[in-house]
């Protein structure tokens, strides 16, 4: 799977929000502070793992190919996927 820019920028990001959060911890912040922005880091990793499924699902699905492949094992691929994500 080729994966979009788009995808590679959250996952930028999500490395920030967890140095910011090493660095938190470093100063002895406020454990709610440092909770919360874990958090914030579990549900961009929740939206990136959606999006990288959907992605690779459509694509899958728009193969030229797809007409033999069975459209229904791949979206129970899909859901098992996010489910296991969870």
């Amino acid at each position: 799977m080729q994966y979009d820019v788009k995808v590679t920028a959250r996952m930028k990001k999500i490395e920030g929000q967890l140095r910011g959060i090493l660095r938190m911890m470093d100063e002895e912040k406020d454990c709610k502070d440092v909770i919360t922005q874990l958090s914030a880091v579990r549900s961009a990793v929740d939206r990136t793992i959606g999006v990288i499924v959907t992605d690779n699902l459509v694509e899958c699905l728009s193969k030229e190919d797809a007409a033999s492949l069975d459209k229904n094992a791949m979206v129970k691929q899909a859901v098992e996927l996010l489910v296991k994500s969870r």
